[in-house]
C-alpha cells in the first residue's frame, strides 16, 4: 500500500499544510519577485525549513515542497550557472525533507508523513498572470521539456508525490500526467477555478476529473487557489464524474492581483474551521490551504478531525 493511500485509510480526514509564500511573506521576506518563494531557497532555506515543521506540528500529514515557482530556466534567468539552478530546484524536496525528518524525531508517534513537490503550471514561471488563465504563448513541446526538467530533478531530490496544482487547464495536466506516469511517482492533480463547475480556462471541473479517474497514478483530484465560496459545487461537480479522492485547499478569499503581486480585499467572514466542516460534509477526503492561509488556519482543520 502506498503511503497516501495509507493515510487515507488510517484518518478520516487527511490534513495538507498551509500557504508558503504568504506565510514566508508574513513572517518578514520579501517575496515580490518573479521567483516568488523560491527566491527563499536561495537566500533563507531555513526559513522554509520552519514554516514546513510548523505546518507538521499543528496536523498536517502532507508537507508540499517550496518548487512551485521553482525551475531551471527561472533561477538562470536571474543570473544562477545552469548547476546553480539544478541544484537550488532539487533544495526545495531536501529542505522539506529535512524538516520532516527533523518533525518526526520529535514526534516518532507521527509515523505516516508525506513530502509532495509543488507542480505548478509553465504561466507561473511567466509570473505574468497566465497561470490564472492558461493562455501560454508556448507550444506543448516547449512546456513539456520545461515541466520533464524540473520534475526529474524533484524526482531525483526524493520526492513521495508530485502535487500537481494550480493548473488552469486541461491539456497542460495531461502533459504533467505523462512524465509523472514516465517518472512513476504518485501524484494528485488540482486546478484552479473560476467558479462552481469551470476551471480558469473554462474547461468544466467534471472534464477534467473524469480525465484523470482511470490514471491509477492520480490518488486524488480537486481544486485549490479558488475562493472558498466555490468549493462545495466543485465537490459535488467532481465527486459526480469521479471515484477518486476529492482533494481541496483553497485559499481565503481575497482577490489576487498576479501582475502587481499584491492582495485585494477580505476574506468571507467563515473561519477555515468552519469552511473545512462544510467541506468535509461536502466529500472532501483531503482539506488543506493555499494563498492567504497560514499553520493557525490548518490547526482549525485538525481540531475539526479531532472531531470525527
Amino acid at each position: 500500500m502506498d503511503k497516501f493511500t495509507e493515510l487515507l485509510n488510517r484518518n478520516k480526514l487527511t490534513i495538507l499544510d498551509g500557504a508558503m509564500a504568504t506565510e514566508l511573506e508574513a513572517r518578514g521576506c520579501d517575496i515580490n519577485d518573479e521567483l516568488w518563494s523560491a527566491k527563499m531557497l536561495a537566500e533563507k532555506p531555513e526559513m522554509i525549513e520552519q514554516v514546513h515543521y510548523d505546518y507538521y506540528e499543528v496536523g498536517a500529514d502532507i508537507g508540499i515542497a517550496a518548487s512551485y515557482q521553482a525551475s531551471v530556466a527561472g533561477f538562470m534567468k536571474k543570473g544562477y550557472t545552469r548547476e546553480e539552478s539544478e541544484g537550488l530546484v532539487k533544495s526545495a524536496v531536501e529542505i522539506l525533507l529535512k524538516a520532516k525528518g527533523r518533525f518526526q524525531q520529535d514526534h516518532p508517534e507521527r509515523d505516516c508523513l508525506i513530502a509532495a513537490a509543488a507542480i505548478g503550471p509553465y504561466g507561473a514561471y511567466l509570473a505574468d498572470g497566465s497561470e490564472y488563465r492558461g493562455d501560454y504563448a508556448a507550444d506543448k513541446e516547449t512546456i513539456y521539456n520545461f515541466h520533464n526538467e524540473r520534475m526529474c530533478l524533484l524526482a531525483e531530490s526524493g520526492a513521495e508525490m508530485f502535487a500537481c496544482e494550480t493548473l488552469p487547464c486541461l491539456w497542460e495536466a495531461e502533459i504533467i500526467l505523462e512524465i509523472t506516469k514516465k517518472l512513476n511517482i504518485p501524484c494528485w492533480f488540482s486546478f484552479s477555478c473560476k467558479d462552481e463547475k469551470h476551471i480558469c480556462d473554462g474547461t468544466p471541473i467534471s472534464e477534467c476529473a473524469k480525465r484523470m479517474d482511470s490514471e491509477d497514478i492520480v490518488k486524488a483530484i480537486g481544486v485549490n487557489c479558488t475562493n472558498p465560496i466555490y468549493i462545495s459545487g466543485l465537490i459535488k461537480n467532481i465527486k459526480e464524474a469521479c471515484s477518486k479522492p476529492v482533494i481541496v485547499y483553497p485559499n481565503k478569499g481575497e482577490e489576487y492581483d498576479a501582475v502587481k503581486k499584491i492582495w485585494l480585499g477580505a476574506k468571507d467572514g467563515k473561519s477555515f474551521g468552519e469552511w473545512t466542516k462544510q467541506w468535509y460534509n461536502d466529500g472532501a477526503a483531503i482539506i488543506g490551504g493555499c494563498c492567504r492561509t497560514n499553520p493557525e488556519d490548518i490547526a482549525q482543520v485538525k481540531e475539526f478531525r479531532d472531531t470525527l
